[in-house]
C-alpha cells in the first residue's frame, strides 16, 4: 500500500500551489510563487510566500472531505492501494468537488476528469431507486468530493428538456431515515414557497431520490467558489455543531460583501425561523455559506439547502447550536432578540418574514395528504412531519 504525502491543489483552472503532510504530522500548504490573488483557496487563506501549517487538513480542504456512508465506500476501495488518510481520500474525489478548488498528483496537468452526463429524466422516473443509487455510487463515489452524513454523490446530469449538462447532487437514503428524500423535497419546497433562494431541485417519482441542481456551477460551466461556515470559522468538520448562531451573525458580517450584508443578514435570519418552524436540527456550520467568483470579488450568501425534519427520525432532537447559550426551539421573543441586537433588523423587518416563513410551512404543510395518498409509504412519516410543523409554528406566534 502506497500513501499519498504531496496533492497539487487548483483553484478554478490554476495551480495554485501544493499540499502536503509532513514527518510531524502536520499539514503544509504553500502557494506557487507565481501563483495570482485569484489563486486563493480560502477566504481566510490569502496568497502569500509564508505557508500555510495546520495539525490538521486545513479546514477548507477537509469542508468537501466525504461523510458517513459514502466515505466508507471511498475508504473500502482505494484502503489496499492507496491508503485510508485524508490525503489518499482527496487524491481520489479531489477532481469533482464543491467549489472551485480541485485536487491532483503534483504533475497533473488538467484538474477536471471527464463527465459523462446522466438524463435527469432517468434519474427521475427509474423504478428502482434504490438499486439506481447503488449503481450511480459505483460509478462516482471515487471522484465525488462531498461532505454530509446523507448518502449522496455528485455527477452531471442533462438538464430536463435540454441537452445541456449541468452538476445536479442526488441524495437518497436508508433504513435509518426512511423518506428522507420526500422529507428534504418538502421542507425545500417550504424554503422556495417563502420565497428563500433555492437552488433547482426534484424528487424522483417514487420518493426515493432527491436531486438538487449545483449552485456553484455558473451557466458556462466555471466553478464558482464557495466556502462553509466552519472553514470561515477555522474549525474542522467534526466541529460542526461547536458554535452559536450569534457568531454565524459575525461572520457574515466579516465575509459578505457590504452591497450584499442587509440581504445575507434576512436571508440567514429567515433559514434560522425556517429550521425551527421545520423542527430541522440540522442547521449546522456546514449547511450555511458562501459565494463569490474570486476572493477578490462580492461575496454573498449561498442559497438555502439542506433542510430536513429531523425530529420526524430522533424525537428529542434540539437545534445544532446555541443561541443565548442553550440549544432549544427558541420562543418568538428570543429570536427577535436575536435579529435585531446581532443582525441589526428592524422588528417590522422581522415580524415580516416570521410570518412569511410560517404561512409557507403551512401552504407546504396541505401538500402533505395528496402526496400520502398516492404514496402509502410516506403516510408515518408524513404524519409526524406535518404534527412537528404545527408545533413549530405555533411556537413562533405572538
Amino acid at each position: 500500500m502506497t500513501t499519498t504525502n504531496t496533492l497539487a491543489v487548483w483553484s478554478g483552472r490554476e495551480k495554485a500551489g501544493l499540499l502536503a503532510r509532513e514527518r510531524r504530522q502536520e499539514y503544509v500548504f504553500a502557494y506557487s510563487a507565481d501563483a495570482a490573488k485569484g489563486a486563493q483557496v480560502s477566504l481566510t487563506m490569502p496568497v502569500r510566500l509564508e505557508s500555510w501549517l495546520s495539525r490538521e487538513l486545513h479546514p477548507v480542504f477537509q469542508m468537501n472531505l466525504p461523510e458517513g456512508a459514502l466515505l466508507e465506500v471511498v475508504r473500502r476501495a482505494i484502503a489496499k492501494v492507496e491508503g485510508d488518510d485524508d490525503l489518499s481520500i482527496l487524491k481520489v474525489t479531489g477532481g469533482n468537488q464543491i467549489g472551485r478548488n480541485r485536487f491532483t498528483l503534483p504533475d497533473s496537468e488538467t484538474p477536471n476528469p471527464e463527465e459523462t452526463p446522466e438524463s435527469l429524466d432517468e434519474l427521475l422516473t427509474f423504478p428502482d431507486t434504490r438499486e439506481l443509487f447503488l449503481e450511480l455510487v459505483a460509478r462516482y463515489s471515487l471522484r465525488s468530493g462531498i461532505s454530509g452524513v446523507q448518502p449522496k454523490v455528485l455527477l452531471e446530469a442533462t438538464e430536463r428538456g435540454t441537452i445541456a449538462a449541468s452538476g445536479y447532487i442526488v441524495k437518497s437514503w436508508g433504513d435509518d431515515y426512511p423518506h428522507l428524500a420526500a422529507n428534504e423535497f418538502f421542507c425545500m419546497t417550504a424554503a422556495k414557497r417563502a420565497g428563500l433562494a433555492v437552488p433547482e431541485f426534484h424528487l424522483s417519482d417514487n420518493g426515493g431520490l432527491f436531486v438538487m441542481k449545483r449552485f456553484d456551477v455558473a451557466p458556462d460551466g466555471e466553478a464558482i467558489g464557495f466556502e462553509d461556515l466552519c472553514s470561515l470559522q477555522a474549525l474542522g468538520t467534526a466541529q460542526k455543531y461547536s458554535s452559536s448562531y450569534e457568531r454565524v451573525a459575525r461572520t457574515l458580517k466579516s465575509f459578505i460583501s457590504p452591497e450584499h450584508l442587509i440581504a445575507a443578514r434576512e436571508q440567514f435570519f429567515a433559514t434560522l425561523v425556517l429550521s425551527i418552524m421545520l423542527r430541522n436540527g440540522d442547521a449546522h456550520l456546514k449547511n450555511f455559506g458562501v459565494l463569490h467568483q474570486s476572493p477578490a470579488a462580492h461575496i454573498s450568501l449561498a442559497p438555502v439547502y439542506d433542510l430536513v425534519t429531523t425530529t420526524a427520525y430522533i424525537s428529542k432532537d434540539v437545534p445544532a447550536l446555541t443561541l443565548d447559550g442553550r440549544k432549544i426551539w427558541w420562543p418568538r421573543r428570543m429570536l427577535e432578540r436575536f435579529a435585531v441586537a446581532h443582525l441589526s433588523l428592524s422588528m417590522g423587518t422581522v415580524a415580516g418574514i416570521i410570518e412569511r416563513m410560517a404561512n409557507a410551512v403551512m401552504e407546504t404543510k396541505g401538500m402533505i395528504p395528496g402526496y400520502i395518498r398516492e404514496h402509502p409509504e410516506f403516510k408515518e412519516i408524513g404524519e409526524r412531519i406535518m404534527l412537528v410543523w404545527e408545533e413549530g409554528v405555533s411556537g413562533t406566534e405572538k
